[in-house]
């Protein structure tokens, strides 16, 4: 008789979750786990690692596809509204997506290969999104467009990208880690009032000032701040003052802000956001679609000022002159889509 295989037990984690990402279920196994991966969407929460796409529908019924179409995703994240776009050209025509995250975007490919939408399909390039004129040039221009600006999920959970003030990891914030310099090296030589300025105009931070002080000063000490929890301890010591019934909440969004307001200093978010809205007309097709989803003020301002500026030219033919919103049935499953606001416009013809 064959002697029986010893069952492995399943390593034991302390506490309600796992502790480290790498440990986390949906990483190492998303398909032996989908109970678990429905139950926490359920909740409302997205399960570390993975990225819930927002507004796809609304997205899918303004872009209007149809199949022999050739469109581009400028932000190829997760894949998921690439994927629901792909489906929709039905196997004819073309996709082109771009994106600066070396490390996602290459298990983003895999994947969508992997469920039929290989090569002969899809082009993924690993460059900056304001590169659009050169591939528009490249390819005869885009039926349709997709600008997603917001970070992914994957990006958000990895405690090695240091995006996230919750879990301890090096102070990064970088979209390609490869290119740039990390948030901690902006820090390091920073003045407090460049700092200010930053807090203030990147993430509209009401203690802008305090916190510009606080974080120099512990600079000129000596003190690298080369740590999300590091930064995090500093924003906590600082807002001490507060009444203890605000402190927590007021705590974590001045976190938020803070995290935000470096990430789009370090990876220069609005001169590219700038240069892809001026060259996007350019790119489309006459009557040709775009739309973008936006996930701050400051985002949403340049976006909604170059689509207004278009349309008076003459150049789109009818844009978004209010936001459209994710559903609050959305808002529920995905507590990241609240923040989400999208614009659109069409290309005159």
């Amino acid at each position: 008789m064959s002697e029986e295989k010893q069952h492995k037990r399943r390593v034991h984690y302390s506490g309600k979750y796992p502790k480290k990402f790498e440990e986390k279920y949906k990483e190492l196994n998303p398909e032996k786990y989908k109970d678990t991966i429905e139950h926490v969407i359920s909740k409302g929460n997205t399960p570390a690692g993975m990225h819930i796409s927002i507004m796809v529908k609304e997205i899918i019924d303004f872009l209007d596809i149809k199949p022999g179409q050739t469109g581009f995703d400028a932000t190829l994240g997760y894949g998921g509204h690439t994927k629901a776009m792909l489906e929709r050209l039905d196997g004819q025509g073309h996709m082109y997506a771009t994106d600066v995250d070396p490390i996602e975007s290459e298990k983003t490919k895999k994947r969508l290969a992997e469920a039929g939408f290989g090569e002969d399909i899809l082009t993924v390039k690993l460059q900056n999104f304001c590169t659009i004129d050169e591939i528009a040039k490249e390819v005869g221009g885009f039926d349709f467009i997709l600008a997603d600006l917001g970070v992914s999920s994957m990006q958000i959970d990895n405690p090695e990208r240091g995006f996230s003030f919750k879990v301890d990891g090096p102070l990064d914030l970088r979209l390609n880690p490869n290119a740039g310099i990390s948030a901690a090296e902006r820090l390091d030589n920073i003045s407090r009032e460049e700092l200010s300025g930053m807090l203030y105009e990147n993430s509209d931070e009401p203690y802008c000032e305090e916190l510009a002080k606080a974080i120099t000063d512990e600079i000129r000490k000596g003190n690298r701040i080369d740590t999300t929890t590091k930064l995090r301890h500093i924003i906590e010591q600082t807002l001490d003052f507060l009444p203890e019934k605000d402190k927590r909440d007021i705590i974590k969004k001045t976190c938020q802000r803070t995290f935000q307001a470096l990430r789009i200093d370090v990876n220069h978010e609005f001169e590219v956001l700038y240069e892809f809205m001026e060259k996007l007309p350019g790119a489309l097709k006459p009557g040709g679609r775009a739309a973008i989803l936006t996930f701050h003020s400051g985002e949403d301002k340049l976006v909604k000022k170059a689509l207004k500026a278009g349309y008076k030219a003459g150049i789109y033919s009818d844009y978004s002159k209010d936001v459209i919103r994710p559903s609050a049935q959305e808002c529920a499953k995905n507590g990241r889509a609240r923040s989400t606001k999208m614009r659109w416009a069409v290309r005159a013809k």
